[in-house]
């Protein structure tokens, strides 16, 4: 994998690992009537402004993961998406306040070697 290759993957899952923060941030502060109907619902989370720019995030990823793919092989860059558990390990810790334990970060490290071995190949 080349430099320029893993940077592409890297930004597209980053991007991605972002709009799943920012659907956090926005289903949370989306509240609905305890009766709400199943369209309301989903009205309230479409004009939710954290949710779409939770879908930018993703839009932009994925042009950055269509020019990855134009020089990787697909069975090498798919493990890579496993980088937005870091991603979001991070986010979620130092951004939004969740809970740091060890095991999830022996788990994260075990992703992290996998990677590794990966990018070898």
């Amino acid at each position: 994998m080349t430099l320029n290759s893993f940077i592409l993957v890297v930004i597209s899952v980053t991007l991605s690992a972002f709009g799943q923060t920012a659907f956090k941030i926005g289903v949370e502060r989306v509240h609905f009537a305890p009766d709400a109907a199943v369209m309301g619902k989903v009205m309230g989370f479409a004009a939710s402004p954290h949710i779409i720019g939770g879908l930018l995030f993703y839009g932009v990823g994925t042009l950055f993961w269509l020019f990855a793919l134009r020089t990787l092989d697909l069975s090498l860059a798919y493990p890579f998406v496993a980088i937005s558990f870091i991603v979001v390990f991070l986010i979620g810790i130092f951004g939004l306040g969740e809970p740091f334990n060890a095991t999830r970060l022996a788990g994260l490290l075990i992703i992290t070697l996998g990677l590794v071995v990966m990018a070898r190949a």
